[in-house]
């Protein structure tokens, strides 16, 4: 079976000339299935640019991206929309809610445009709702919601098309201690049920809840390594050459 992730050689170049900026300078990295990984860096480590090209919003200048076994720099920009789609679920730290529609009706979405029928998208939705804790809250709209039921029902909407990646830039970052913590739980409880989960972040205490974290630095992967579970081995660490 094929990873989720094989990133192979990944450049990304913006600009020309006097002004050209290399974001991403030989990028590779190889996430399994059920794997929690954060990447983790400063601003202009490059974390950003490479959450667009693993979520299909932007294409490396070279290298190789698979996705799910699919090459995606084969792929027309309908075939992208489609993985984006159906493929990777998003969870945004501004949660990109649709403000006057209802929390199922925000859920319901990617369904919608993936065409499946009214009530099969009911059913769906409501049981993603249900999983993230918010089953007696499917008719509010998101200004009825706390910051964290928002992002609760952003995690839904993430997880309704069943994708193979669940990806989530800075997910807590607009939250308090008690609903990132809330949000965390979530994020733990699917990756024990086999989900695999990408996280964006610069906290710490964030990445501490994924099974492995990767630094970036200066568009370079600087440091792979696997934390321990709960009472196991110390965690395997490698710094990658060129530090």
């Amino acid at each position: 079976m094929s990873p989720v992730l094989e990133i192979q050689d990944v450049t990304k170049v913006y600009g020309e000339g006097e002004v050209v900026v290399r974001a991403l300078r030989g990028i590779s990295l190889t996430v399994e299935r059920g794997d929690y990984v954060a990447i983790m860096g400063a601003s202009g480590s490059g974390k950003s640019t490479l959450m667009n090209i693993i979520g299909c919003l932007d294409v490396p200048t070279s290298g190789r991206y698979a996705l799910d076994g699919t090459e995606v720099g084969r792929l027309s920009d309908a075939q992208l929309a489609v993985v984006r789609n159906r493929r990777i679920g998003f969870v945004f730290q501004s949660f990109n809610l649709i403000p006057r529609m209802s929390a199922l009706a925000n859920v319901e979405l990617p369904l919608a445009y993936g065409g499946l029928k009214g009530a099969e998208r009911r059913r769906r939705a409501l049981a993603a709702l249900d999983q993230v804790g918010l089953a007696e809250r499917v008719g509010h709209q998101p200004n009825e919601l706390s910051g964290g039921q928002q992002q609760r029902v952003a995690i839904a909407r993430a997880l309704v098309t069943s994708p193979t990646l669940l990806l989530a830039d800075e997910p807590t970052g607009a939250l308090d201690s008690h609903s990132s913590a809330d949000v965390l739980a979530i994020f733990d409880r699917l990756s024990r049920g086999g989900r695999t989960i990408v996280v964006i972040t610069h906290e710490n205490d964030v990445a501490a809840h994924a099974k492995r974290v990767v630094r970036l630095m200066d568009g370079r992967i600087v440091e792979d390594h696997r934390l321990a579970p709960v009472d196991g081995p110390p965690p395997l660490k490698r710094e990658v050459a060129g530090r």
